[in-house]
């Protein structure tokens, strides 16, 4: 998907109070919220996701650039978010899963298979590890 295609989704979602863009581009997507660690201001980034339990599974993905996404170093800053599923939004407090947690592999293969082995080709394409982050609902 190309970029330019992934704002309009985002401005979609947003715009229509989440009316619309929930299951837009076939696969599950949510609005996450974050603090911006600079700035103060309100974030918003629509995500893929997939769930483990109560948890909200994201992935830092970036689509396998070098670089995190920006909302990564909001959540690590600042780990209290809102997550806008559809037209519910609800509280969460994230936690950063890297390959270095027991659970890595399990949350991984969930998040991957979610988004049809995409994960997987995004890591080829990078030397970082891709995080996997949770997100309790509080």
């Amino acid at each position: 998907m190309t970029e330019a295609f992934l704002r309009v989704h985002q401005w979609l979602y947003v715009r229509s109070d989440g009316r619309v863009g929930q299951g837009m581009i076939g696969v599950p997507t949510l609005l996450l919220r974050t603090t911006g660690r600079r700035s103060g201001a309100t974030r918003t980034n629509a995500l893929v996701y997939a769930r483990d339990g109560e948890d909200f599974l994201l992935v830092a993905s970036n689509g396998g650039a070098d670089r995190p996404p920006a909302w990564l170093h909001n959540v690590q800053a600042s780990p209290e978010v809102e997550l806008q599923v559809g037209r519910e939004r609800r509280r969460g407090t994230a936690r950063v899963v890297d390959r270095s947690d027991a659970a890595y592999q399990r949350l991984w293969r969930i998040v991957n298979e979610n988004n049809r082995d995409r994960y997987a080709a995004y890591q080829t394409k990078t030397a970082r590890s891709i995080p996997v982050i949770a997100v309790t609902p509080t």
